[in-house]
């Protein structure tokens, strides 16, 4: 999967920036699950690479909110193949698409936890 950060483990690195309702969401889940989307939201996307999530932290959350955060998470390769990459912009600003029906099954799939690597 080009782009992405593919694990000896037979896992994939992913980020998503966060404001502070969703984190204290993922916070509730024990670290494990991202909350159901709302119903504006059809896509859970995630991102494929840090600095981008951190440019979302920083240009939308924190504006949006008062704060971002970005986190890192890791979930299965293998099942990682059956969502497409997006390019929302230039070089290094690509998404994975995750139909927000599919949330579950995709956190079902996520290995370990997630963890807030940087706040804003």
């Amino acid at each position: 999967m080009a782009g992405r950060a593919e694990n000896p483990d037979g896992t994939t690195t992913l980020w998503r920036p966060a404001g502070a309702a969703e984190l204290r969401l993922v916070e509730e889940s024990g670290w494990r699950r991202w909350p159901p989307r709302l119903p504006e939201q059809p896509i859970f996307y995630p991102v494929l690479n840090e600095a981008y999530a951190v440019r979302i932290a920083r240009e939308w959350n924190v504006p949006e909110g008062g704060s971002g955060f970005v986190t890192r998470f890791h979930v299965d390769t293998a099942y990682l193949r059956r969502f497409p990459t997006r390019r929302a912009g230039g070089e290094g600003v690509d998404e994975l698409w995750v139909p927000a029906e599919r949330l579950d099954e995709f956190n079902d799939h996520i290995a370990g936890r997630i963890e807030v690597v940087a706040k804003f």
